[in-house]
């Protein structure tokens, strides 16, 4: 597949061809696995203390005549602790039982519990190469709910890496006729339900995905751009070209990181990652 290469100014400087790694089939179902997988990993583990519950001083004696005993009272073999009494009459609480009032949780969360999901790497490699191939399908794009020009697909000159500021490159992108998606992007939505009393009220959208060959002014210039993500080649994931496991997002690449895709055989059997 071969696609024109444009600069700031949207004129075409060269042709090139699309790497190997872009003839991938899109496949659904690898995709979606992959992004679980890392999303798996991420969660951080969790659980109660073994000793949670445990520290009450709640046995006593079932013995007949054992002083401050439950025995021949009518009560149930629960073991129990004594909060106060009248006479010979004592009042008890369940306080270790889970059953029991002020008892210890039945089954607390285990902090030895893993949440990982195992995928192989020739999947995981395979899922992003064909994550990488619906971005450059202009109908998965648009299926997605990214507004996309005409003649996209296309690749951005490598000079784009050494824009420093923010404005620079919004004023970039809509010389590029993206000016609807930045719109698109810029919109927040408040989150339905208690999600909003917990720290993350509004949902704000996923935007472009700029992909670049190495550490350049790029990475914080457009970083600042609401919804967008700046990645060098190297780091690309499944999750990043498929947000929440759908796959098309409207990802920019620069000539330069198409260049390091190619020469270093990223996501196959014999390269790296």
């Amino acid at each position: 597949m071969k696609l024109k290469v444009v600069d700031q100014k949207n004129s075409e400087t060269k042709t090139i061809t699309l790497p190997d790694q872009f003839s991938e089939p899109v496949r659904k179902d690898l995709i979606k696995r992959a992004v679980l997988a890392l999303q798996a990993a991420r969660r951080q583990r969790y659980g109660a203390s073994p000793e949670a519950g445990k520290q009450y001083s709640a046995y006593l004696s079932k013995r007949r005549r054992a002083y401050r005993g439950t025995y021949g009272i009518g009560q149930s073999r629960t073991p129990r602790k004594v909060l106060n009494r009248r006479g010979t009459r004592f009042y008890f609480v369940g306080a270790f039982a889970p059953q029991t009032v002020g008892g210890r949780r039945a089954h607390p969360p285990k902090a030895e519990k893993s949440w990982d999901q195992k995928i192989n790497v020739k999947e995981k490699r395979k899922a992003i190469r064909s994550a990488l191939a619906a971005t450059m399908s202009a109908d998965l794009v648009a299926q997605r709910g990214h507004k996309v020009p005409k003649g996209f697909p296309f690749i951005l000159d490598t000079t784009f890496e050494d824009i420093a500021k923010t404005k620079d490159v919004v004023l970039a992108l809509k010389t590029l006729g993206f000016e609807d998606e930045l719109v698109r992007a810029s919109t927040t939505t408040i989150r339905a339900g208690v999600g909003k009393r917990r720290g993350r009220k509004t949902i704000t959208k996923k935007s472009f995905l700029f992909v670049v060959s190495k550490d350049c002014p790029l990475l914080k210039a457009a970083a600042n751009i609401q919804g967008a993500d700046v990645i060098p080649v190297t780091s690309l994931n499944a999750e990043l070209l498929a947000p929440g496991t759908h796959e098309g997002r409207l990802t920019l690449f620069t000539d330069g990181a198409l260049d390091v895709l190619s020469q270093r055989k990223l996501f196959t059997e014999g390269g790296a990652q």
